[in-house]
């Protein structure tokens, strides 16, 4: 079994730093400090202000990330443990105020994206062993009877209801995974609280997914987008006022049995991991629609994805196919910058 290195990301994150400081016409001046939380590597980054103010703001936000790291990971005793209990009996009980906000808002994303983001399939995701740290301890695929017996009772999103102020569950194989949408509500989160400090110019990367407002210095902040299977840079764009770019990814766990390579994002359809998609970039206001978007239009691949972004209200979009085929959308190809041209590139019609 191979698993990949971690190694990667943290170049890509070097990466990214290096495109978005370049290019200045004169210094500024700038904050720059990296965390593990989350699950992953978030570089927080404020340009131009009060040295105390930065550091009041950063402390205040790595308490933000440390609540919502402790309150919404998907596989440990806490707040969404406690509800996942719960939604599984079918019984009324107590609305939990912090996960309500991510339920009421995927249910929104859920039904735009006809179901291709579907944070209810936690025991799927379970069941292909991702609800772990560890992917060494993956020695295969599930067997396909197990994929299609959870198939048959796929739970959704508005399998969970509300009424006044408690909750329930429809559907006994509930399990609420907010994987694929956790990190986008997070670094909303947290750009939202360095506002309420006061702070203009700042980028919030949470391992390659980001979102960034004003600018660097008199430059727009220039991002950097990854190769899906090579080292390195793939393409880059320059982002400036508020904006978030999101990625999603086959190479970002995954574990590799018998030759194949099988990665996380599971299409609900099927019950196994999409199959026609490299990876897709999104730009769009909000982190957290950015981030279900991202894998939404993943699972869709190059035959629905314009389908689906127009239903999610996505201007901007590149998905690179299985093939190594670039599907774009006219605005998208406008602001990206290739470190060498694709082969192919398909433009789709306006969104």
């Amino acid at each position: 079994m191979m698993l990949h290195r971690l190694s990667r990301s943290i170049l890509f994150l070097l990466c990214i730093g290096m495109l978005s400081l370049t290019g200045c016409s004169k210094p500024v001046k700038e904050f720059h400090e990296t965390v593990f939380t989350m699950g992953t590597l978030v570089e927080v980054t404020i340009v131009g202000e009060d040295e105390a103010l930065t550091e009041q703001a950063y402390s205040a936000i790595l308490d933000d990330f440390n609540y919502m790291h402790n309150t919404w990971h998907p596989w440990q005793r806490n707040a969404l443990m406690r509800v996942n209990g719960l939604l599984k009996t079918g019984a009324t009980f107590s609305i939990a105020p912090s996960i309500m906000p991510l339920i009421k808002q995927s249910q929104i994303l859920s039904e735009q994206s006809q179901g291709l983001f579907n944070p209810a399939i936690g025991q799927l995701i379970k069941l292909w062993g991702f609800h772990q740290d560890n992917l060494e301890e993956i020695f295969g695929p599930p067997e396909d009877d197990e994929i299609k017996s959870l198939l048959k009772t796929l739970p959704k999103m508005n399998d969970i209801k509300f009424k006044n102020l408690s909750m329930f569950g429809t559907n006994e194989d509930l399990h609420l995974d907010f994987g694929g949408f956790a990190k986008g509500m997070a670094v909303d989160a947290t750009i939202e609280h360095l506002k309420e400090f006061g702070i203009q110019n700042a980028i919030i990367n949470a391992g390659g997914d980001l979102r960034a407002i004003g600018k660097h210095g008199e430059r727009p902040w220039r991002i950097g987008i990854r190769d899906p299977r090579n080292e390195g840079v793939f393409a880059s764009v320059e982002i400036s006022g508020d904006e978030s770019v999101f990625t999603s990814g086959d190479y970002e766990r995954f574990f590799t049995s018998d030759g194949t390579r099988y990665h996380h994002i599971i299409d609900p359809r099927t019950g196994y991991p999409a199959t026609q998609t490299r990876s897709v970039t999104i730009i769009h206001g909000e982190a957290a629609t950015a981030d279900a978007a991202a894998t939404a239009l993943f699972i869709a691949g190059p035959e629905q994805w314009h389908e689906i972004a127009q239903a999610m209200g996505i201007k901007y979009v590149m998905l690179i196919a299985s093939n190594g085929d670039v599907h774009m959308n006219p605005a998208m190809a406008k602001r990206i910058e290739f470190t060498n041209k694709p082969s192919s590139i398909k433009l789709s019609q306006p969104l």
